[in-house]
């Protein structure tokens, strides 16, 4: 049987932290930043992890 393939977008996506958990980028950040206030950027441009529901569907996507 061949090997699965990781998922192409997730792989780009998503990051695994030393303990095992799963970094994501916050969304949001990419375009139309004249309008948003500069704490809110910063709060944005921060990591945070993928909850706890959604984390068994990305490790699916990342072969982990």
């Amino acid at each position: 049987m061949p090997k699965m393939k990781t998922n192409s977008g997730a792989k780009k996506r998503f990051r695994l932290t030393g303990t095992g958990k799963i970094k994501r980028k916050h969304a949001f950040k990419n375009h139309i930043l004249t309008k948003k206030s500069t704490k809110r950027k910063r709060r944005l441009a921060h990591y945070g992890l993928v909850s706890t529901a959604d984390a068994p569907r990305v490790e699916r996507l990342l072969n982990i």
